[in-house]
């Protein structure tokens, strides 16, 4: 053993060994120092993230608009990059199938002399069919920017419907596409602006679709407030010297009241009195509506009454024959002789006119997309008197006689006037006390 120690080859191994070890100890020494001394940190915040897909077919869920970063190496490596930014963080999904996928993030363009860390290091992304769908755009405003006394008549929006891009899930989800209105308070004549579409939820979460176009024109029809109030016949006074009156009726049955809605709704019935001392023969007199306090106007504010004198033509008989023979308007097709609009019962030339009160109108012929309710009359009734003869009259039960609005026009949401339609089984004739109704138009609640 000693012999092999002392062998020249011993210990020109060990110094060898020793040359090697104290080589690598100095270069790590030498590389902690380096370290140590000149490697810095860096954040980076608020780094865009470029996504590669195919935009055309797809959507792409998921992916966060920015991202932070930190880097460590060399300072001015740090710096530089820190500066120039001239780096790319991507997300490459054109390989990948629909459906969830947990992608890495990766820089482009970075020193190798960089430790990079990205926070998030992965995102979960969710890769979905590209839709396009029209949806109607309903518009809507806040009443309270009216003037007192006023109110929306109708509201059109040009274009009526928008394109809807994005998810197949989100564009499922739509429950509501709407434009608001805005503007000064105090509102009281009509308007137009330009407004900005909503897409939301049926929670009315905003979703992140794209539209086309982004922006549409509202049309607002503000008009002041106004109802069709019935009018009721006052007979006063008796006619003079031995003459008789055989019948009283208005021309009108209703006129239109307008003013704050309070007042308005607070009328039930205007009286029409006619002074009969005044009448000497048949015709036509003219009564002279009063207006109820606090409204500002009643049209018409006067109406005709024909008055018959037993034993004598009304002097506008012949020529009310002439005109129903020529052209019979079309809501009043069939309409009776002029009876006294106050008596249950009235025989006129083996014709028996009776009065119905409290016939409900139903609305036909809706689109889908609307619902409908009848804002006047207030209790969707109305009055009328049918006509014929006795027998006729004694076999007609009350289901025979319908009274319907068409709202096969119907193409936007507000309040709508509308003509009163009925039928009426055959050889009865009829007169309706009000011959047109308001309808509430609201759009349907889409399905989720």
């Amino acid at each position: 053993m000693d012999k092999f120690i002392d062998s020249p080859w011993f210990l020109r191994v060990i110094a060898l060994f020793l040359a090697v070890t104290l080589f690598f100890s100095v270069r790590a020494e030498d590389q902690s120092n380096r370290n140590t001394a000149n490697d810095v940190f860096a954040l980076i915040q608020d780094v865009p993230v470029e996504v590669y897909y195919d935009t055309d077919n797809l959507v792409v869920t998921g992916v966060p608009d920015m991202v932070n970063m930190t880097i460590e190496g060399p300072a001015n490596i740090v710096q530089t990059t820190k500066v120039l930014k001239d780096f790319t963080l991507k997300l490459d999904l054109k390989d990948l199938t629909l459906g969830e996928h947990t992608v890495r993030i990766q820089p482009e363009n970075l020193s190798d002399k960089l430790d990079v860390r990205i926070e998030p290091p992965t995102v979960q992304v969710n890769i979905e069919e590209k839709v396009t769908q029209s949806f109607r755009i309903d518009p809507e405003m806040n009443t309270r920017l009216l003037a007192e006394g006023y109110e929306v008549k109708a509201m059109d929006v040009q274009p009526g419907f928008i394109n809807v891009t994005g998810a197949k899930s989100i564009v499922d989800s739509i429950s509501f596409v709407k434009v608001s209105v805005t503007g000064e308070n105090k509102i009281d004549k009509s308007f137009e602006q330009k407004a900005r579409v909503r897409v939301l939820d049926r929670d009315l979460n905003k979703l992140s679709v794209s539209v086309e176009p982004v922006e549409v024109t509202v049309k607002v029809d503000v008009q002041e407030y106004s109802r069709d109030i019935p009018l009721k016949l006052i007979r006063k006074g008796k006619p003079a010297g031995d003459l008789t009156v055989e019948s009283v009726t208005l021309e009108e049955q209703s006129v239109r009241v307008y003013g704050p809605k309070s007042a308005v709704d607070a009328v039930k019935e205007i009286p029409a009195e006619v002074d009969l001392s005044k009448v000497s023969k048949s015709g036509k007199v003219e009564v002279e509506i009063k207006k109820p306090s606090d409204v500002s106007k009643v049209t018409p504010n006067k109406v005709k009454v024909q008055v018959k004198i037993a034993g004598e033509p009304s002097e506008s008989d012949e020529q009310d024959k002439s005109d129903e023979s020529a052209a019979k308007p079309e809501d009043e097709e069939g309409s009776p002789p002029a009876v006294d609009s106050n008596a249950e019962n009235v025989t006129v030339a083996g014709k028996v006119t009776q009065q119905m009160s409290d016939v409900p109108i139903s609305i036909r012929n809706l689109d889908s997309a609307f619902t409908a309710s009848i804002a006047e009359p207030a209790n969707g009734n109305v009055s009328l008197q049918v006509t014929g003869t006795q027998a006729e009259l004694e076999q007609m039960k009350r289901t025979d006689i319908s009274v319907y609005i068409d709202a096969s026009n119907v193409k936007v949401e507000g309040q709508q006037a509308a003509s009163l339609l009925v039928e009426a089984p055959k050889g009865i004739t009829w007169k309706l006390a009000v011959r047109n109704a308001t309808l509430d138009i609201r759009a349907a609640e889409a399905k989720a």
